[in-house]
């Protein structure tokens, strides 16, 4: 189900940005969507730092065939051997480790989470080893489906922007900010469509 707000944030970024308007309407019938479980979104997020949407893709796809399923309690009865045979790094391997050992500790409450705001969240998660700024924004966006997050050090969206605003030229962080202050209070929505220009598939955590 798509989240509550969608169509009236499609409708207010498409009057204010055409760039926008132009994603909007080349991809009807899509959202954004919750898988609706806290430990994939998270444990995606971890496997998908640092590396494109085909190569994450792939790795999971791994990982799932030979954990038979990404589930914490198979994380932590894996080896390190049989992780790293599945395209993780080392340091990533110990990342989705910890936080497995968090999952099974009852330390991931989201339900808590709901009534918190975008950052307090954000502090909360990147105190688990291995999550930084970028993987809990990928978790706000993604599980918690918030409708303004702006994942600033996120490598598709940067090159969506120069795309899309400056004829494939990198624009300052600062020029960035301004960007997507026109976007507010839609700016996971207005991410999530220049993200489809560069993969039409939308990807799911």
């Amino acid at each position: 189900m798509k989240p509550a707000y969608w169509e009236e944030a499609c409708t207010v970024l498409a009057a204010a940005d055409p760039v926008l308007a132009d994603l909007i309407a080349r991809y009807p019938g899509i959202s954004l969507r919750s898988r609706g479980d806290v430990f994939h979104t998270l444990a995606r997020s971890i496997v998908g730092q640092q590396i494109s949407v085909k190569a994450a893709d792939s790795v999971w796809s791994k990982l799932e065939r030979t954990l038979d399923g990404v589930e914490s309690t198979n994380v932590l009865s894996a080896s390190v051997e049989t992780l790293r045979s599945c395209g993780l790094s080392a340091r990533k391997v110990e990342y989705l480790s910890d936080l497995a050992a968090h999952h099974q500790a009852g330390r991931l409450d989201s339900a808590a989470w709901q009534q918190w705001d975008d950052e307090a969240i954000i502090a909360e998660l990147c105190t688990i080893r291995g999550i930084g700024r970028w993987t809990a924004e990928m978790f706000l966006i993604f599980y918690l489906l918030r409708p303004d997050v702006f994942p600033l050090d996120d490598i598709g969206l940067l090159k969506a922007i120069a795309l899309h605003y400056h004829e494939q030229e990198r624009l300052p962080r600062k020029v960035i900010v301004s960007l997507g202050e026109a976007w507010r209070p839609w700016r996971s929505v207005a991410t999530w469509y220049l993200w489809r220009s560069l993969d039409p598939l939308p990807v799911e955590y």
